[in-house]
């Protein structure tokens, strides 16, 4: 079953919605703190959680006039609450909202993105098994090499994404801190018992230290690690590409009934899907540039990081997000053209075998130089002027009085190719 990608799904975490929700959520929590520990009355803090709530298009009209978000969204929660609202906010500052609600945020989208991964390594997994011991041929340098199977192809990504998976766990761990310090991080106006409530009722560590925001090494992590899947994603969406070409014709991505390919030639099966995962890798690359750019700022803290962390970190949460279900409806629905595969490993007459044959003919020979010269000339021959490796191996009179028939057939056996094959996958899939 092929599952089509919804923007909700991740979406809705960077809903300004969400994102105000998530503000009130901090605020109400610290009011909590602070009432406990003495600093508010608790019939305000009654107040304030029975009245509290904003409206996005007021906030959007108070912005418009004090240019500054957070000022704008607590002005619309003291409306709703009244003179209670006083004690709102008390000894914070805009980033104590800002970083905890975007650490809390950033951990949602990630678990989101783990789960993904986890539903595509399923998919490559049951691909690596069906496949397991399906012989293709080999590439390197984009030439036809030695044969292997496709269920090592896929063994190959699912372990691949293993190591993605526990990269996106440990940039999740790397943003799952939060702070409430103050304007300059010393706790000048505010207990740290505060910091240390809320961020324990929003499941987040305490940052050991911090100035006016968490520091943006976290963010970089988390968006270089968003990059490194993307670069998988990417690999494992060329080698389908390139599988795909009409010359190799291995692989396809699903074409379903009513696809077209092409506005000008009907015969078009194009991989469109994978082409798109190649292209939108690019931008979660350059997101990470940004993250990285961003570690660097002045002071306590300036403001040049904000204007691009709004856009980048939701950008490439939900980019990722639809480029892991896009390619799980790929690797669901992936064509194999077994027959095509066996044609191409036997193509020039078995030159993918060569060396096997190096290897028999070496003991026989005076040296290595001499035996490998013997079936380069032939396989060379074969591949130049279209002609049967097998057969001009059997033909040259010094290769012929070195090997038997029957060892001369025991290079050709595509059975050694996937003799290690379970042994293989015994790591993979501990």
């Amino acid at each position: 079953m092929i599952e089509r990608y919804t923007l909700p799904q991740m979406g809705q975490i960077w809903s300004e919605e969400n994102k105000f929700q998530t503000w009130l959520k901090v605020e109400i929590l610290a009011c909590e703190a602070q009432a406990q520990l003495g600093n508010i009355p608790r019939k305000a803090l009654q107040v304030i959680k029975r009245k509290a709530k904003f409206s996005l298009s007021r906030i959007q009209e108070i912005e418009s006039e004090t240019k500054h978000d957070v000022l704008a969204f607590l002005t619309n929660l003291t409306e709703s609450i009244g003179p209670e609202g006083r004690y709102v906010h008390h000894g914070m500052t805009s980033s104590d909202i800002l970083d905890i609600s975007l650490s809390y945020l950033m951990v949602q989208a990630g678990e989101t993105l783990v789960e993904d991964l986890r539903k595509l390594m399923a998919a490559v997994k049951t691909k690596a098994h069906r496949y397991k011991k399906t012989p293709i041929m080999g590439r390197t340098h984009g030439i036809i090499a030695e044969p292997t199977t496709l269920g090592l192809k896929f063994a190959l990504w699912h372990s691949e994404l293993e190591r993605d998976l526990q990269r996106l766990k440990d940039a999740i761990a790397s943003v799952s801190y939060g702070k409430i310090s103050g304007a300059v991080g010393n706790f000048a106006n505010i207990d740290p018992r505060v910091e240390a409530y809320v961020c324990r009722k929003l499941k987040l560590k305490v940052a050991p230290v911090s100035n006016q925001v968490l520091q943006r090494d976290r963010h970089a992590q988390y968006l270089c690690t968003l990059a490194i899947i993307g670069g998988s994603l990417e690999k494992f969406a060329t080698e389908v590409r390139n599988l795909s070409k009409s010359e190799i014709g291995e692989l396809s991505e699903p074409f379903i009934k009513g696809q077209k390919g092409s506005s000008a030639m009907p015969h078009k099966r194009n991989p469109i899907t994978c082409e798109r995962i190649c292209g939108l890798a690019r931008i979660l690359r350059s997101n990470s540039g940004a993250a990285l750019e961003n570690i660097s700022l002045w002071g306590e803290r300036d403001i040049s990081h904000s204007s691009v962390e709004r856009v980048i970190i939701p950008d490439s949460t939900i980019l990722l997000d639809y480029m892991l279900v896009q390619f799980r409806d790929v690797v669901k629905g992936l064509k194999v053209n077994a027959k095509r595969m066996l044609e191409n490993i036997y193509a020039y007459g078995g030159v993918a075998f060569s060396q096997n044959l190096l290897l028999a003919l070496t003991p026989k020979v005076k040296s290595r130089d001499e035996a490998y010269d013997l079936v380069q000339k032939c396989a060379h021959r074969a591949m130049e002027m279209g002609g049967d490796f097998k057969k001009l191996v059997q033909r040259d009179p010094t290769i012929s009085s070195k090997l038997s028939e029957r060892e001369l057939g025991s290079c050709f056996d595509l059975n050694r190719y996937s003799k290690e094959v379970d042994y293989i996958f015994k790591r993979v899939f501990r």
